[in-house]
């Protein structure tokens, strides 16, 4: 039988990234115990090593991008019973419970955007944007950020006046943004208390019509429906088991003529589970959707009026709250640590990797109740 050590050789050797090997892309091993640790976790296994020294690799973003792109991913899995018999009773689990019910979700999303608003602060553009920007014409992150904000309020073809829903609102940016360049009046749904109390105080600070709610959306009920409902990345928090409800909350508080704008990263795939490592130290429990899974969700509800597929900016996006990061770990270090430090690097440069070899993609989709006329912003894009 093989070793795990010339396995992983092996494997990598595929995909062109050599261990110890001289180029930017390949790896450099510190500590042997990496190789046990692979083959016991598996993919979180190799994530846990790099947060623990065992392994260094200078552009973690291209190597990411090789091995995703030869599906060596896929075959980095846990080779003992025991973990095969938990993998089982796992997935049994989920078939019993709901990971992402409202419990949970608070928990979960507390655990990610209640951080610190002095990290995201630091990584984010001034609007503290934490989704894709849209990086044609653009030449930084904060020209990326603003012609994604402005990009939705054209599709959503917002009028003076309007009432908007935005369904996990982070820091506001879309919000604030769209008060104040075209009029519309703004609610915001968050289960972040940060991001809802700078948020409020951001839009405040200039006098907006901008409210946050601190609720789920399952539990949201509005006093009359809106004029536009949009959710920008937070439909991957939502979990296949309620896709159908999410969109059926959507359908319920968008008037009927309304236009709902979902801005969401999408898998080539249907699953009900994302990276481990992922799942466990950066987004607990978030679930990557497929277009088959949203087709399913909105099945009878929506038309699907337009769909835009900017995954490659994504990458450009890690890649500069990356910069930012780092240039500003200074500031941050003795708050979060040299641990912290590893674990955000891996997250941030690994999934740029994703983004680059189009393992993941990132999909605005413009819906209208079934029986609804076509928006004027649809009809001439």
């Amino acid at each position: 039988m093989m070793d795990s050590e010339t396995l992983l050789h092996e494997l990598l050797s595929e995909v062109d990234v050599r261990i110890n090997g001289s180029r930017p892309w390949d790896i450099h091993v510190h500590d042997p115990a990496l190789y046990t640790h692979i083959w016991r976790d598996g993919l979180l296994g190799v994530g846990e090593s790099y947060v623990e020294g065992h392994w260094d690799c200078d552009h973690l973003d291209a190597m990411v991008s090789r091995v995703l792109s030869g599906r060596v991913d896929a075959r980095i899995q846990p080779q003992t019973l025991l973990k095969i018999g938990s993998r089982v009773v796992s997935t049994r689990l989920r078939d019993w419970l709901n990971p992402q019910r409202i419990a949970r979700a608070r928990k979960d999303v507390a655990s990610h955007y209640d951080l610190g608003n002095d990290l995201y602060e630091a990584m984010l553009d001034s609007r503290m944007t934490y989704t894709c920007g849209y990086w044609r014409n653009a030449r930084d992150l904060e020209e990326a950020q603003e012609h994604k904000l402005d990009l939705i309020c054209r599709k959503l073809d917002l009028r003076p006046g309007m009432r908007v829903l935005d369904i996990g609102c982070g820091w506001a940016s879309l919000m604030n943004y769209a008060a104040e360049h075209y009029g519309v009046r703004c609610d915001g749904l968050t289960l972040s208390r940060e991001q809802a109390q700078l948020g409020q105080q951001r839009a405040d600070a200039k006098g907006l019509p901008v409210r946050f709610i601190l609720q789920d959306y399952r539990e949201f009920q509005a006093e009359q429906c809106y004029d536009r409902v949009v959710s920008v990345g937070m439909f991957e928090h939502v979990g296949p088991g309620n896709y159908r409800t999410f969109f059926e909350c959507v359908d319920r508080q968008l008037a009927k003529h309304g236009l709902f704008l979902l801005h969401t990263i999408g898998g080539a795939e249907s699953t009900d589970r994302t990276n481990p490592w992922i799942n466990k130290y950066i987004f607990p429990n978030g679930v990557i959707p497929s277009m088959a899974q949203i087709g399913q969700g909105i099945d009878g509800l929506f038309n699907l009026d337009d769909l835009h597929n900017f995954g490659p900016d994504y990458d450009k996006t890690l890649v500069a709250w990356y910069r930012n990061f780092d240039d500003h770990w200074p500031e941050l270090a003795e708050r979060y640590g040299e641990r912290f430090y590893r674990m955000w690097r891996y997250y941030l440069l690994t999934c740029a990797g994703a983004f680059r070899c189009r393992s993941l993609n990132l999909w605005q989709i413009a819906l209208t109740k079934v029986g609804a006329p076509l928006p004027v912003s649809v009809r001439e894009a």
